[in-house]
This record gives structure tokens, sequence and C-alpha cells, in this order.
């Protein structure tokens, strides 16, 4: 653990254990206000030195500087970055998933209610990180962290997945046309919505879906954390909160994931 973080920074997945991983909460910052505490959105509008400090508090618990913490500008896409160099921090390509074989660096992304999914092949050696909302899951962004992997040396029966904090399926209201659009991209992505409340509307599961399609792919173990960002103010940033109190700034957490075995002791 940082010396700068609590036991409450950070939840970690009994499936990822061989690994340095975390799903970091928004616990344990310097930042104030609505990104309080520990903001690591680059492209937020907090201040730049209180992220600067948060980016470095979550990349010394896996004991690197916070330049080996590397992140991309997230487009809710299925785009993979295959990391070989490092680059500077907020300067990463447009995608929505990252993988590496390199122990030096770790490779984080951005979330306030999308799903982070972080992936590490069984031997340590080949991990992975993914932003997946419903338009990345449903376009692909799952399997094309899986191929990048496999062309680092990492079947996917060898990869076990795991689908970090949330938004649930019973914060998760969406409109008919959002439902439409899923179902023209994956018509199996219709066991995952249920009738809402109000009419034309829908709840859908997005982890549960994730975790459908990571096993579909033919991923070794897949599963969720089974964490609703929504409800739980205390420990997680949530743009349908924000939304639903009226807008306004918000901060995000990030999950991040380092090649190499052996976890990180809380």
């Amino acid at each position: 653990m940082s010396a700068d973080l609590v036991p409450e920074s950070v939840v970690q997945s009994p499936y990822l254990s061989h690994v340095r991983h975390g799903f970091f909460t928004r616990i344990g910052g310097v930042s104030e206000g609505p990104y309080a505490s520990l903001n690591c959105s680059t492209k937020s509008g907090d201040d730049p030195d209180h992220i600067t400090e948060n980016r470095r508090r979550v990349a010394d618990f896996f004991g690197l500087g916070g330049e080996a913490l590397l992140g991309v500008t997230q487009v809710h896409g299925d785009g993979v970055v295959s990391v070989t160099q490092p680059w500077k921090p907020g300067e990463g390509s447009p995608a929505d998933a990252m993988v590496t074989t390199r122990e030096d660096v770790a490779l984080g992304v951005i979330t306030a209610d999308c799903g982070p999914v972080l992936f590490a092949s069984r031997d340590g050696c080949v991990v992975g990180a993914a932003h997946a909302g419903w338009r990345g899951a449903v376009g692909g962004v799952l399997e094309a962290t899986l191929d990048a992997m496999a062309a680092c040396g990492a079947a996917p029966e060898e990869i076990v997945a795991v689908v970090g904090p949330c938004i649930a399926q019973a914060s998760y209201e969406v409109g008919a046309d959002m439902r439409a659009a899923a179902l023209v991209s994956d018509a199996q992505a219709a066991a995952f919505f249920l009738p809402g409340e109000r009419e034309s509307h829908w709840q859908f599961d997005l982890a549960g879906y994730c975790v459908d399609r990571l096993r579909r792919a033919g991923v070794g173990q897949a599963a969720a954390m089974g964490i609703d960002t929504l409800p739980d103010e205390r420990r997680f940033f949530s743009h349908r909160r924000r939304t639903l109190a009226g807008g306004g700034p918000i901060g995000h957490q990030i999950s991040v994931i380092a090649a190499g075995t052996g976890a990180v002791a809380r």
C-alpha cells in the first residue's frame, strides 16, 4: 500500500491475485470539491497539480513513479494500444484499451460508471486494461483486447478478466433507442435488458454483458466485482448520479494493472 493511500482507496479481485492490480476508489487523494479526492482523469477540469499527485499515489501503490502510469484518450470505441514504450501523462492515443508485457509500466483506465476491465495471463506476463461502456462493449473492445494479448503470446483460454466497479442493472436505465442500437450489433444482448419502470425504458446489465462477451470470446475465466458505482457516493464517482443531480463537473476513478507476478499487499 502506498504511504499516502488508505485501505479503502482500492479494491482487488481474488481472480487477479497473481498480478499487481487495483480498482481504485475516490478515497485517498488531494483533489477538492466535485473531484474529491482521488480523481485521476487528466481530461477533467481539476487542478493539474492535484491530478499529478493523485496519479503519483496510484503509481506508488505498484512501486512505480507517476510517469509509469499510462492511459489512453478514451473514445468509447474498440481501439487497443500495444504498449512498447511509455508516453507522457495526457498524451495517450485515442483508444479504449492497452496491453503490454512490460513490467516497468502500469496500465490505467478511468471510469465513472462505465466498466473497467482488467486482464492478465495466468503467468502474469501479459496484461491488459479496457474501458467498456455500452458502445465499446457492443462494438468489440473486449475481444479486441484479447486479440492484442494473443499477439503478445497469451491465448484467450490462458487469460483471466475481471469487470470492476461500474453502474449496475438496477441503476442503469436506458432508452429504447439504446437497446435497439445494441441489438443491431449483437442480438444476444437482449438477455441483459429488463423492462424498466418507465414506458419504453430498460435496465441494462453492463457488467453481466461484458462477462458474457468475454466468455463467448473464449476467455479462460471472467468475473465481475458486483459493485454498483451509482449509489456508493462515498467511494465512487458516477456520471449518472451527477446527471440526476443536475450535472456539473465530475472526477473519475482509475483501474490499473501491471505485468509481473506478485500482488501488492493491502
